[in-house]
C-alpha cells in the first residue's frame, strides 16, 4: 500500500521531485564513468602488434617483487607484492638456446627495441605523427611479420629498412638519406627498403637495422629485449608455454607466465612466458603503468565523485523535504505514524532513485569513453589500452544512486518525523528558529575532524598520501557548513543587516528572508561554498607544488647555459664536444627507481666539476665522493629511508638491476632535483633512452660559440637558465590539464548541484512572492530583493570556499614544500569567483522571473 501512495505522490509532484531526479542523475553518471576508468586499470586489455606472428613471447619480468612471511599463533602467512619498474628489462641472449631446444619449438626469434627517433633539419620527428618510433633487428621483421614492397634488406651499418606508414608521410623511396637519432650520436642512414606489415600496426612506427647496427644501438651486448617462439606445426601455444616455463625452470631462471588477459607473476624476478593477449604488456611497457595510474585515478576520482554526490543529494532531499513540510506534517496530523512517513519517502526516494540511476548510469558509459579518449589525447593513458566497459559500473552506480537516495530521504526527514504533530503544522507555516542540537554536534565534529585533516595534511611529505587528505579535507569541511549552515546563514544576516539597509526596501526585506528562511539558505550555500573550495583546491594544488618545485631548481642551477633538445634527448657525443679547457658540462638522465617496493624519482649527473654547474643544498656530506657506487639522497628519502652519509642503501634501478651503494650526500632541494642522485654512468646503463634531458654548460664562452659547437645535433638548442625555468613551466602546464580533467567532472556537478538547489529554491517561494506583490511590491523590487539575497549568499559562500581552500592548501604547502606559501594566482581566484557569481544570479533570476510571471491573485487563492 505505501508504494502505491508514493508512486502516486512522484507522478503527482512530479516537478517537485525534478530537482532531486537531476541531482541523483549527475551522481550516477559520474560513478559509472569513474568506474569506467578503474575497470580500465584492472581488466583493461592491450592488443599485440609486432608479436602478431609469435604465439609465445619470451620476455624478462617486468616487476619488483617482495616476500613477506608472518609466524602468528603457529600459522604462517606469505604475502607477495610486485610493483613495476620504470624501465625495459633485458634478457641474457644465451636463453634462446634453452628455447630451441624444448620440444615442440620451430623456431626462436630474438627481438631488439631500443629508440630510434627519424629527424629533420630541425630536430623534430619526420612524419611519425605521434607515434612512438623503434628500432629493430632486421631479423625480427619476421615477428609481425613486416615483408619488404620495394629495395632490399640492411646489410650495411649505415643502411636501414622504414615502414611504410613512415615511408608515406615522410615521403621516402629506396635510396634516400635519413637522419636518425638513436641512443648514440645522431646517424645519417640510406633507406635500402620499405617494409608492410602483415597486421594493422597503429600506435608505433618501426626502423629495421642491420643485426651488428641494431646490437650496438640497443646498447646492451649480450641481452636482448625478447624472444618471440614459433611452435612446430600441430603444437598447441598453451602446452608449449608450459614446456618452455619448465625448461627455463631447470636452468634456474625465475619464471612467470601469462595467458589469455593476464597471467601469474612469478614469484621473484626473472623470464615470463607469455601468450594471448599477455603479449601485448610485454610490446608496450607504458600500459602496466597506465593500468596502475588509471586504477589510482579511477578511485580517487570515484571516491571523492561518491562523498561529494552524497553531501549534494542529501542537501536537495532536505530541501525537497522542507518543501513538503506542510503535507508532511497533515499526514502526521490525521494519524499517520512515524514509520508510515519515513517508509513514504523512503519509497518515494527509492523510486525517484531508480530512474535516477539508469538513466545516469546510461549517460555515464559514454561519458567514461570521452574521459578515457582526453587521457589518451593528453598523453595521460597510452592508446595501446583498450578501454573495457563491463556491468559493474552501471550496477554499482545504481545501487550507490539507490542507497545515497533512501539515506538521504531518511536524514532529511527526521526533524518532520521525530516533532509532535501540532509543532509539525507550526514549523510548516514558520521555520523554527532553533537549529536541532543533533545537527549542531555532528557538524561541530565534523569541523574537528576536518581540522585534524588538515593538521595531518600539513605533515605529510608525498604527492601519493596528500593528494587524497587535501580532497577529503574540502568535502569533511564543507559538510560541516551544511550542518552548521543555519547558525552561519543568521550570523551573515546580523552582519550584513547594517550595509543591506542601505540598499532600501529591498534589502531589508532579503535580511529578514535570510533570518527566518536560515535552513533553506544553507541548502543553499552548501553547494555554493564546495564549489568554491573545491575548485580553489584544485586549480592550485598543482602550481602549488611546481612553482615550489622549480623555485629549487632555479635556486640550484649554478651554470650559464641549459642545452636542450627538440627530440628524444641530447646524446653524449654532444656534450663531449662541448667539454674543452676549464668548461664544465654536466649531463642530467631522468629516471626512476624502487627502494624495496617504493618508488622515488632519480637522477644521474656527472660527476666531475658538479658543483659549477649544480647546487642541490648539501645539508650533510659531500657531493666529491659522488660515484657510481654511491649516492646523494634528498632529505624527505633520508628521513624515510633513515639513512646518513655513509650508510648502504640497497635498491632496484629502472630496469630492474638490483645494486647496493653508499650515502655519500644529503641535500634539500629533493623538490627540484627527485629524492635520488646517481652518477651519471650508472643511471645512462640501465635506462631505454640513455639521452640526456639537457645539459648544464658551466663556461664563459657566449651562446654563438655553444650554438655553433652544436650544430650537427639537430634539435638542440642552447637557453639560458631563466628560459629553461619557462620551458619546464609549460611542460608543467600540460601536466596540470591530466589533473583538471580527472577532477573536471566533480567540479562540473557541483555546478549543476548549485543551479539545481537554487533553482528549487526560488521556485518554492511562488506563493511569499504574490503575497508581497498583493502587499504592493513590483516584480521589479521582487527581483531586486532576490537578487540581494542571492549575493548575500553569494558572499557568505565565497568567504567560507576561500576560507576552507585556503587553510587545505596552506597545510598542503607546508607539507609538501616546508613553507606556507600556496600559490593563488588572482586571475584564476577572480575567474572563479566570477563563475559562481553568474551561475547564482542566472540560478537566481530566470526561476524568479518564471514564478512571477503567473497572477498574484491566482497563486494566493490557489490550493497549496
Amino acid at each position: 500500500m505505501m508504494l502505491r501512495y508514493a508512486l502516486k505522490t512522484v507522478r503527482a509532484r512530479k516537478a517537485g521531485f525534478l530537482g532531486a531526479f537531476l541531482a541523483l542523475m549527475c551522481a550516477a553518471a559520474l560513478i559509472t564513468a569513474c568506474g569506467t576508468l578503474l575497470e580500465t586499470g584492472l581488466r583493461g586489455t592491450v592488443r599485440t602488434e609486432r608479436y602478431a606472428a609469435a604465439p609465445v613471447v619470451v620476455s624478462a619480468d617486468q616487476n619488483v617483487h617482495q616476500r613477506t612471511v608472518k609466524h602468528k599463533k603457529g600459522k604462517t602467512k606469505v604475502k607477495h607484492k610486485a610493483k613495476p619498474i620504470a624501465e625495459r628489462a633485458w634478457l641474457a641472449a644465451s636463453l634462446g638456446d634453452t628455447l630451441a631446444g624444448t620440444p615442440g619449438v620451430a623456431r626462436v626469434i630474438p627481438e631488439l627495441t631500443f629508440p630510434a627517433t627519424p629527424l629533420t633539419g630541425t630536430g623534430t620527428d619526420t612524419g611519425a605523427d605521434g607515434r612512438a618510433a623503434y628500432g629493430h633487428a632486421w631479423e625480427s621483421a619476421a615477428l609481425t611479420p613486416y615483408r619488404l614492397t620495394s629495395g632490399t634488406a640492411p646489410e650495411t651499418a649505415t643502411d636501414v629498412v622504414v615502414d611504410r606508414y613512415l615511408a608515406e608521410r615522410a615521403r621516402l623511396a629506396p635510396g634516400d638519406r635519413l637522419t636518425v637519432q638513436s641512443t648514440r650520436a645522431p646517424r645519417s642512414y640510406r633507406a635500402s627498403g620499405i617494409a608492410a606489415p602483415g597486421p594493422d600496426v597503429r600506435h608505433q612506427t618501426a626502423l629495421f637495422f642491420s643485426a651488428a647496427e641494431a646490437r650496438r644501438l640497443a646498447a646492451h651486448p649480450g641481452q636482448v629485449t625478447a624472444f618471440g617462439v614459433v611452435p612446430e606445426a600441430g603444437t598447441d601455444p598453451e602446452r608449449l608455454r608450459h614446456d618452455l616455463t619448465e625448461a627455463l625452470r631447470d636452468t634456474g631462471n625465475g619464471t612467470g607466465t601469462g595467458t589469455g588477459t593476464g597471467g601469474s607473476k612469478g614469484a621473484s624476478t626473472g623470464v615470463r612466458v607469455t601468450t594471448g593477449d599477455a603479449r601485448g604488456p610485454v610490446e608496450f611497457l607504458d600500459a602496466a603503468g597506465a593500468r596502475t595510474k588509471l586504477v589510482s585515478m579511477g578511485g580517487a576520482m570515484g571516491g571523492t565523485s561518491l562523498l561529494v554526490a552524497v553531501l549534494v543529494v542529501v542537501g536537495t532531499f532536505a530541501l525537497s523535504v522542507q518543501q513538503r513540510h506542510r503535507e508532511l506534517a497533515l499526514l502526521r496530523a490525521v494519524a499517520a505514524t512515524t514509520g508510515q512517513v519515513r517508509r513514504l519517502l523512503g519509497r518515494e526516494a527509492l523510486i525517484v532513485g531508480a530512474a535516477a540511476g539508469i538513466a545516469g548510469a546510461l549517460l555515464g558509459l559514454p561519458l567514461g569513453g570521452l574521459l578515457f579518449d582526453r587521457f589518451v589525447a593528453l598523453g595521460a593513458v597510452p592508446a595501446t589500452l583498450r578501454h573495457t566497459t563491463g556491468f559493474l559500473p552501471p550496477l554499482a552506480a545504481v545501487a550507490a544512486t539507490l542507497l545515497g537516495a533512501w539515506a538521504a530521504a531518511r536524514i532529511a526527514s527526521r526533524r518532520v518525523t521525530r516533532i509532535r504533530p501540532a509543532e509539525a503544522l507550526a514549523e510548516a507555516r514558520t521555520e523554527s528558529p532553533r537549529t536541532p542540537w543533533g545537527r549542531l554536534l555532528a557538524g561541530l565534529v565534523l569541523l574537528a575532524g576536518g581540522v585534524v585533516l588538515v593538521v595531518v595534511l600539513g605533515m605529510l611529505r608525498t604527492e601519493p598520501a596528500s593528494t587524497p587528505v587535501t580532497f577529503l579535507a574540502v568535502v569533511v569541511l564543507s559538510t560541516a557548513v551544511a550542518l552548521l549552515g543555519p547558525l552561519l546563514v543568521r550570523a551573515a544576516a546580523l552582519l550584513l543587516a547594517g550595509p543591506l539597509r542601505l540598499t532600501g526596501h529591498g534589502g531589508r526585506l532579503a535580511t529578514a528572508n535570510l533570518r527566518a528562511g536560515a535552513a533553506r539558505a544553507a541548502s543553499v550555500i552548501t553547494p555554493l561554498t564546495l564549489l568554491v573550495a573545491m575548485a580553489c583546491t584544485v586549480l592550485f594544488v598543482q602550481p602549488t607544488l611546481g612553482d615550489a618545485a622549480r623555485a629549487q631548481a632555479r635556486e640550484g642551477v649554478r651554470a650559464d647555459w641549459v642545452v636542450a633538445s627538440r627530440g628524444p634527448g641530447v646524446p653524449a657525443a654532444a656534450a663531449h664536444r662541448l667539454r674543452s679547457g676549464e668548461d664544465v658540462v654536466t649531463e642530467v638522465v631522468r629516471t626512476t627507481v624502487r627502494v624495496g617496493l617504493d618508488k622515488y624519482a632519480a637522477q644521474g649527473v656527472t660527476p666531475a666539476g658538479l658543483t659549477r654547474t649544480w647546487d642541490p643544498d648539501v645539508v650533510a656530506g659531500s657531493l666529491d665522493g659522488l660515484t657510481e657506487r654511491t649516492v646523494a639522497v634528498s632529505e624527505l628519502a633520508a628521513d624515510q629511508l633513515g639513512l646518513v652519509p655513509g650508510d648502504a642503501l640497497k635498491l632496484t634501478l629502472g630496469d630492474g638491476t638490483p645494486v647496493e651503494v653508499t650515502v655519500a650526500a644529503v641535500y634539500a632541494r629533493g623538490l627540484g632535483f627527485g629524492d635520488l642522485t646517481f652518477a651519471h654512468g650508472l643511471v645512462a646503463a640501465h635506462v631505454d633512452n640513455p639521452l640526456a634531458a639537457t645539459l648544464l654548460v658551466g663556461t664563459d664562452r657566449a651562446r654563438g660559440d655553444l650554438a655553433a659547437a652544436l650544430r650537427e645535433f639537430p634539435g638542440l638548442t642552447v637557453l639560458t637558465p631563466a628560459a629553461a625555468d619557462s620551458l619546464q613551466a609549460e611542460r608543467q602546464q600540460a601536466n596540470a590539464e591530466v589533473n583538471l580533467l580527472a577532477m573536471g567532472l566533480v567540479l562540473a556537478f557541483t555546478a549543476i548541484a548549485v543551479v539545481n538547489t537554487l533553482a528549487m529554491s526560488v521556485s518554492e517561494r511562488v506563493r511569499e512572492f504574490a503575497l508581497l506583490r498583493l502587499a504592493g511590491a513590483t516584480r521589479r523590487q521582487v527581483l531586486r530583493m532576490l537578487r540581494t539575497e542571492a549575493l548575500s549568499l553569494l558572499l557568505l559562500a565565497i568567504t567560507l570556499g576561500s576560507a576552507i581552500a585556503l587553510s587545505v592548501l596552506t597545510a598542503f604547502s607546508v607539507g609538501m614544500t616546508g613553507r606556507a606559501a600556496p600559490a593563488v594566482l588572482p586571475l584564476v581566484y577572480l575567474a572563479v569567483v566570477a563563475g559562481a557569481g553568474c551561475l547564482t544570479l542566472v540560478a537566481t533570476a530566470l526561476p524568479g522571473r518564471v514564478a512571477l510571471r503567473v497572477r498574484a491573485v491566482t497563486v494566493a487563492t490557489a490550493r497549496e
